[in-house]
């Protein structure tokens, strides 16, 4: 990875700083992005000092906020000449309905929609870049969402909220994203994979209002893999010749597996990409 620019979303804790720590160590220049300058600083130095790499950075970013993504994608624009490789690795789970800055609502917002809005303003550094990589971290639980997604109340307004019912609407939304964004850029160098990291043990649920999910990861936490094993599959997304020109696939323990069959419709796929460039103002 020496001479190659990696960026990842959510990289001060768990799956992403484990990720930004070994692509560091083999010689990216990697730069993370935090909604906590303190906590993005640290990282920054525990990154720093465990991969022996000085060439890493933090970015300010809220997912949360549709302009905080466009102020983000303005400074890794101004500081990178060339992105390599973007891990769009943060996201999160809310046990109760909230709404963002921007009127949306937050799950929908901060899993998808930021990072649909950031991969594109980010999009022609990577093709001037090329070859490079887009990694989105997804999960099995977009398998839950059995039904697809609901065109009508994607804000979940008029439904019962259930956090983890949104949370694996949003994960199969991140599936779409991947599988749409892969075939726009076909004929491009520039490849689009998905993976899911299995159950790790990190911050994931922690700082949220999700009481219940708390005292369930905590009592199935002995049975959780690390954050250097759930990093495992990004890692090689990112690094690996045995993936180069490999797009529009998903991942699971470093290969390719199937996802639901809800996750392949693209027509839904294209509804979605079409929503959002309306909703974040950008296509």
């Amino acid at each position: 990875m020496t001479g190659l620019t990696v960026v990842i979303t959510g990289g001060n804790s768990g799956i992403g700083k484990a990720t930004a720590t070994e692509l560091a160590r083999l010689g990216a220049r990697v730069v993370i992005t935090s909604r906590h300058p303190q906590r993005g600083a640290a990282a920054v130095g525990d990154i720093r000092r465990e991969s022996g790499n000085e060439a890493v950075e933090c970015a300010s970013l809220d997912l949360a906020s549709l302009d905080s993504v466009r102020a983000c994608a303005t400074d890794l624009l101004e500081r990178l000449d060339e992105i390599h490789v973007l891990d769009l690795n943060a996201g999160g789970v809310l046990a109760k309905r909230t709404m963002t800055e921007d009127a949306l609502e937050m799950q929908f917002q901060s899993n998808h929609l930021g990072h649909f809005l950031l991969t594109g303003l980010l999009l022609d550094r990577l093709r001037h870049s090329a070859p490079a990589r887009i990694i989105v971290v997804s999960s099995w639980g977009h398998t839950q969402a059995r039904d697809g997604l609901d065109f009508d109340d994607l804000q979940w307004m008029a439904r019962p909220y259930r956090g983890s019912f949104v949370y694996s609407a949003t994960k199969l939304m991140n599936l779409y994203f991947t599988f749409e964004l892969a075939r726009r850029l076909a004929d491009t160098e520039v490849t689009v994979n998905a993976l899911h990291p299995g159950f790790v043990a990190s911050g994931f649920a922690m700082d949220g209002d999700t009481t219940w999910l708390r005292l369930g990861i905590a009592v199935a936490r002995p049975f959780a893999r690390s954050p250097q094993k759930g990093a495992a599959t990004p890692i090689w997304l990112a690094a690996s010749d045995e993936v180069k020109g490999v797009t529009g696939t998903y991942f699971v323990n470093c290969r390719p597996k199937a996802t639901s069959a809800i996750a392949t419709d693209v027509d839904a796929a294209r509804r979605l990409w079409d929503l959002s460039a309306e909703l974040a103002g950008f296509d």
